[in-house]
């Protein structure tokens, strides 16, 4: 019978009030309302007029549809956050349909604007941009005009628009309440997916094992309908990108991410150029571990000084701790969460796999959702989402239009709380033995980040091409393309079994986001780079990094980050940070003969 331990996070729910009081709450029903009068407004007083108004007319026109985008991302907010903690609850389901389905119709009637600022006349977008009544929002109008030879006519993008609602949004709702609801036999009783897959963090060869046979027996009972959820998304893609124009899979990420394809390929080589680090690493953990052949499921074992369990007010602790040596600030906002319950921990029948942090809107208050088993991994999860949160707070003061930055920054607050917490656990702890164990683990989560990432984009772009040369492609295909691109990762190092061919069906960025995943690779290297700045500035750089993150999405990245030292257009820089993933890795090898 499998043992579950108690962590204190059993009650540790959020509470939505300060969005809506509850799923029967009338203001929901007002705010439609309201939002669908206010929308109907701002067409009756601009449509086929933007181009013409003076710079106080164009303000106030774009401070209402703000406004009226706040307005619909509260309700869409409120529903998606209900949903996630129970995706079989079809009181829940019906609210959230409800909402996208008005969330488009609100959207259809709402593009006229978007599509007359970014069709207005260059001299007059110019003249707009750089008027002084309009400096507030120069970064959101600058950022929209690059979308012009993407976009369509107002009707084809209504369109599009209503259609997305029984398209795209239903297929990935599908696959989310398919994964919610999942249940994994293991010892006798039926596990959720957070709870199988945490028992690949284990030190026991045999459970790792038995759970990663359970995780590859579900998935393959559920392979051909994952299989066409997956192919039919890419189609869906591929169309879209043909209508509009994209010239390959990735282009419309990369817009909205404001880089460049050159920085991202950049970004991919370097990564790719040092899966030798990988390979190092883990033929070191496989001699650790006295294994002549280190398996899939071997890869998180963890070293025997790092077993151990965690409790939540532990795991509060500890990354309350790490943030309050960094700056007073970002303790006072991170207390907050944990006072005010906006984070959600408790492990729950239904409630999605996977962790985030959602920013919801600048008049209210970020969220945090997560799954605590009391792993030393969810220590590091809850650093990471509330450096999330941090960021989504200190940026809402740039309003609805600029407070989200693009995925290439949004990893950059969470992975720097995540190297504040381990850098506070490595400077307490002094027995090379249990150092050896934190280290390795922080390597492993780093190799997460960045090298598997990356390797996942090496997927993505795989199976995009081939949907888009060959056809509709069979399960099998999809497993010769996923085991390619992660056997390139460990070179000889790690063995992917035949069981693991199948471990692509589950991850759900490759349908909700495509493109996202090279993002946490993005954010990662940059704050490796910016973790090396911070030991040698000191108390003099938390300041400054903190304006970097209340500036959200307010300019470009790379003016962003400029007082901070950092060239993204450099290709090189990313060398940066793989050099001190490389010195963590040395640092272990000097761990293991003084341990040895």
């Amino acid at each position: 019978m499998v043992e579950t331990k108690l962590t204190g996070a059993e009650e540790v729910v959020w509470d939505l009030s300060d969005l809506y009081a509850g799923i029967d709450d009338p203001k929901l029903d007002d705010d439609i309302k309201l939002a669908n009068k206010r929308a109907e407004k701002l067409s009756a007083a601009y449509r086929d007029k933007l181009a013409s108004l003076d710079e106080e007319e164009l303000y106030e026109a774009v401070a209402e549809y703000e406004n009226i985008i706040e307005m619909a991302h509260r309700l869409a907010s409120f529903v998606h956050l209900l949903w996630s903690t129970d995706t079989g609850n079809q009181e829940y389901g019906a609210i959230l349909q409800k909402i996208t389905e008005w969330s488009s119709q609100l959207e259809q009637q709402l593009v006229f604007f978007d599509l007359e600022w970014v069709n207005a006349p260059d001299d007059y977008a110019a003249k707009m941009i750089d008027h002084p009544v309009l400096a507030h929002y120069k970064h959101w109008m600058e950022a929209s005009r690059r979308y012009q030879p993407h976009v369509l006519s107002e009707p084809e993008e209504k369109i599009l628009s209503e259609k997305a609602v029984t398209g795209r949004e239903a297929w990935t709702r599908f696959f989310s309440q398919l994964m919610g609801n999942m249940r994994y036999p293991y010892d006798g009783q039926e596990l959720t997916q957070s709870e199988i897959l945490a028992k690949l963090y284990v030190g026991d060869r045999d459970v790792r094992k038995g759970a990663a046979d359970s995780v590859t027996q579900v998935l393959q009972s559920n392979l051909p309908t994952l299989t066409y959820v997956f192919n039919t998304l890419a189609a869906e893609k591929a169309s879209d990108d043909r209508l509009r124009s994209y010239p390959t899979w990735v282009s419309s990420r990369n817009l909205s991410n404001e880089v460049s394809d050159d920085v991202v390929d950049a970004l991919i080589e370097a990564v790719t150029s040092r899966y030798d680090i990988v390979a190092r690493y883990y033929t070191l953990k496989r001699g650790l571990l006295g294994l002549d052949t280190l398996y899939d499921y071997d890869r998180y074992a963890p070293l025997p000084a790092a077993e151990g369990h965690y409790t939540w007010d532990k795991a509060r602790r500890m990354v309350l701790d790490a943030y309050a040596a960094f700056h007073p600030q970002a303790v006072e906002i991170a207390e907050q969460f944990f006072d005010h319950s906006w984070i959600d921990a408790a492990l729950k029948p239904g409630k999605r796999g996977g962790a985030y942090s959602a920013s919801t809107i600048p008049s209210v208050h970020p969220y945090v959702f997560m799954n605590f088993t009391g792993a030393a991994r969810d220590v590091m999860t809850l650093a990471h989402e509330l450096g999330h949160g941090i960021h989504q707070y200190l940026s809402r003061e740039q309003g609805m239009l600029q407070a989200h930055t693009p995925l290439t920054t949004a990893e950059m607050a969470s992975t720097f709380g995540e190297m504040l917490v381990f850098t506070d656990m490595m400077n307490q702890e002094s027995d090379p033995n249990v150092r050896l164990a934190l280290l390795a683990h922080k390597i492993e989560d780093t190799f997460a980040t960045v090298f598997r990432q990356v390797s996942m984009n090496r997927f993505e772009h795989g199976m995009h091409v081939a949907r888009r040369e060959e056809g509709e492609l069979p399960s099998d295909r999809l497993g010769e393309i996923w085991i390619k691109t992660q056997q390139d990762m460990f070179i000889d190092s790690v063995t992917m079994s035949e069981n693991y061919r199948v471990w692509w069906s589950y991850i759900p960025h490759f349908l909700h986001t495509p493109g996202y995943v090279y993002a946490y690779a993005f954010g990662e290297l940059l704050v490796m780079a910016l973790f090396a700045r911070y030991r040698k500035e000191g108390d003099s750089f938390a300041p400054r990094y903190l304006d970097v993150l209340r500036a959200g999405g307010s300019d470009w990245p790379e003016k962003v980050l400029a007082p901070m030292g950092v060239d993204l257009t450099d290709p090189t820089f990313w060398q940066e940070g793989l050099g001190e993933i490389d010195i963590m890795v040395n640092q272990a090898e000097e761990l293991v003969e003084q341990t040895s």
